[in-house]
């Protein structure tokens, strides 16, 4: 509405101007034959033509900067909303950059409506660097768990792992330096380690 009425106020000073100006031609040819003082006239419209063609400019100028920063808002709305319903949906996965223990690095996915990252798949289980996952045997030794309480059914171990080094290993690791597909490691949980979330 503010734009319509920006367009229509720089429609009526264009008018105004060029009435102006047409004015200013008709005291010109009448006046080519009356002196300076027709001149004098001339001089004094052409001036209020002047301050009037200014104004214009500057309406013009507001009035494209306003409706560009509408455009602008109105597409970040947009992409805003299509962020939220991509994130809604799930199926996304997150890496840190950060090192967290296993129970940090989970809180973090929790926070933000996910979990850590279980997984079931060679696909999934491709990743570059050594990261928390959402296995471990906290609860009881040896009774491996995901975070949505599912029972370990495949798993991608390094060679002798297992092993609860210590007796204090409850948390899963992956750690690709050693070999690409398998290379999962029980790690103790306090360790800190990068992590993926999934939704």
């Amino acid at each position: 509405i503010k734009s319509n009425k920006n367009t229509v106020d720089l429609k009526c000073y264009l008018i105004i101007f060029s009435e102006l100006l047409l004015i200013d031609i008709c005291v010109f040819w009448s006046c080519l034959s009356g002196g300076s003082r027709c001149l004098v006239l001339i001089t004094v419209g052409l001036g209020f033509i002047c301050v009037l063609l200014l104004v214009f400019i500057i309406m013009l100028h507001i009035t494209i900067t306003a409706e560009r920063d509408l455009i602008k808002k109105s597409k970040v709305m947009s992409l805003r909303d299509e962020l939220k319903k991509a994130a809604s949906k799930g199926g996304w996965l997150f890496m840190s950059t950060e090192l967290k223990s296993w129970s940090d690095s989970r809180q973090y996915c929790r926070d933000r409506a996910a979990d850590l990252v279980i997984i079931n798949t060679e696909k999934k289980q491709v990743i570059g660097e050594s990261v928390w996952i959402g296995l471990s045997d906290r609860e009881q030794e040896g009774n491996m768990k995901w975070v949505d309480n599912s029972t370990l059914k495949q798993g991608f171990w390094l060679q002798g792992e297992p092993n609860s080094y210590g007796g204090d290993e409850d948390c899963i690791e992956l750690n690709p330096e050693k070999h690409n597909l398998n290379n999962w490691n029980d790690r103790s949980c306090s360790n800190t380690r990068k992590w993926i979330c999934e939704k």
